[in-house]
């Protein structure tokens, strides 16, 4: 059986396959196998993968389930003790798979590894060394948008990797879940995540397992969609993982993001004005409005789910706590970009 198992979901992005499979046919690691789900392409990405690629282990989907879910299905088709999960958009250095595997293979502890994300554009701009995340349960890569040249210290110990290219031990998904399909789409892998943290599984970043990334290309980096979908998604993330205090203080921490937001929608300055160079002012906001109202709506299946006895305050939720402010982002942070 092969050690390492790539999952790979594809809507429409036939035209990101040839870097993606080239790169990976290139590695120097050869114990893995491929798991492609086309998620209901009309773009012929299925036909193209049969004719170039009979190596890939293919599931076509009559739609588009989504990210959570298709992952979720490949998981079923894969036989490595390696899961990994990988955009369709990337390009992958020739030792990237070898990298990965090294860490998680002298790190037995660590249930997820992180790779190295870099724009594909600017291969010094980083796109995410692991994921931090923000009090009221926003996340998003950690050092985004910085030069990965300036940075004097590279951290080993992360919160959790990014899904775009990460590694999870299948003995940890085996003992905490997959990714919950009913985020269809973004926070699926911070959600994971953190589950897997409060569960004692360790994170690390695989500093030499380097990946280029072209960022959002299914959805589009800032379009109204996305913007639904991560502001519903975080609200499910917060309430089924974070500690009761944070739950309490979400409301205020929320409506002070919601008003720098605004501000910067307003200002043109910002995530604002990579918005509003996408969409209109209207739609943004009636994005936001969606995304809150079904993220509440959501809230209760999950207080339904979640016991009174890991929602209240104990030392697991203070222990917790710390790892949080650790890696935690700033306001500043997340809406800079």
């Amino acid at each position: 059986m092969p050690v390492a198992s790539i999952i790979i979901l594809n809507w429409n992005g036939k035209h990101h396959l040839p870097d993606c499979l080239a790169s990976l046919e290139q590695q120097t690691y050869r114990d893995f196998e491929c798991v492609l789900v086309d998620n209901g392409s009309s773009d012929g990405s299925g036909d193209y993968i049969r004719q170039f690629y009979p190596w890939v282990k293919l599931v076509c989907l009559d739609k588009n389930s989504g990210f959570a879910a298709g992952n979720v299905i490949a998981l079923s088709y894969c036989l490595g003790s390696y899961i990994i999960t990988l955009n369709n958009d990337t390009i992958l250095e020739p030792q990237w798979l070898e990298e990965i595997v090294k860490v998680a293979d002298d790190n037995p502890l660590a249930g997820m590894i992180a790779s190295r994300i870099c724009s594909a554009k600017d291969h010094d701009i980083i796109d995410s060394l692991g994921i931090k995340i923000c009090l009221d349960g926003m996340s998003r890569g950690a050092f985004r948008n910085q030069k990965y040249s300036a940075l004097r210290e590279i951290p080993s110990e992360i919160l959790c990797p990014s899904a775009c290219a990460g590694l999870y031990r299948r003995e940890m998904i085996n003992q905490v879940g997959f990714f919950d399909e009913s985020f269809f789409a973004y926070c699926e892998d911070t959600d994971l995540g953190l589950r897997c943290r409060r569960a004692g599984w360790k994170a690390l970043l695989a500093e030499k397992a380097v990946v280029y990334h072209k960022y959002s290309a299914s959805f589009g980096a800032f379009s109204p969609f996305k913007l639904y979908l991560v502001e519903r998604n975080h609200f499910w993330t917060l309430f089924k993982n974070f500690p009761a205090i944070l739950v309490i203080l979400f409301p205020v921490l929320t409506a002070f993001r919601y008003l720098l937001q605004f501000l910067l929608l307003l200002k043109n300055d910002g995530v604002g004005r990579n918005f509003r160079e996408n969409s209109s002012q209207w739609s943004c906001l009636f994005a936001f409005a969606k995304g809150l109202l079904h993220g509440l709506i959501g809230i209760y299946t999950i207080f339904s789910v979640k016991s009174a006895s890991n929602f209240w305050p104990d030392k697991v939720d203070f222990e917790f706590m710390k790892l949080l402010l650790a890696h935690k982002l700033s306001f500043k942070e997340l809406l800079g970009e």
